[in-house]
């Protein structure tokens, strides 16, 4: 090979090489920013499910808290009566 050729080649190669490592840097940056989006759901995520684990907590007290009340006087109470009618039809002899 001639001097020239060889010189031509090493550029050459030099070219294709730098352009595969600046599309491979490009698509790991696109790789980074998806992750790096996937790391924020998921910590919005872990969030959510600590808001609903702490809003189940307060429910559960204030029902153990409303059990454990005495019944305020005055109050409506669940009493019930019932009556029994008895109709008679027909003739009455």
């Amino acid at each position: 090979m001639t001097s020239q050729a060889f010189r031509t080649l090493i550029v050459t190669t030099a070219a294709v090489a730098a352009l595969s490592v600046a599309a491979c840097s490009k698509k790991t940056d696109e790789a980074n920013t998806a992750a790096a989006e996937a790391n924020t759901a998921a910590a919005a995520a872990n969030t959510a499910q600590d808001a609903a684990a702490t809003a189940a907590n307060a429910a559960a007290d204030a029902s153990a808290a409303a059990a454990a009340a005495p019944p305020v006087e005055g109050n409506m109470t669940s009493e019930s009566s019932t009556t029994t009618t008895t109709t008679t039809v027909g003739n009455a002899h």
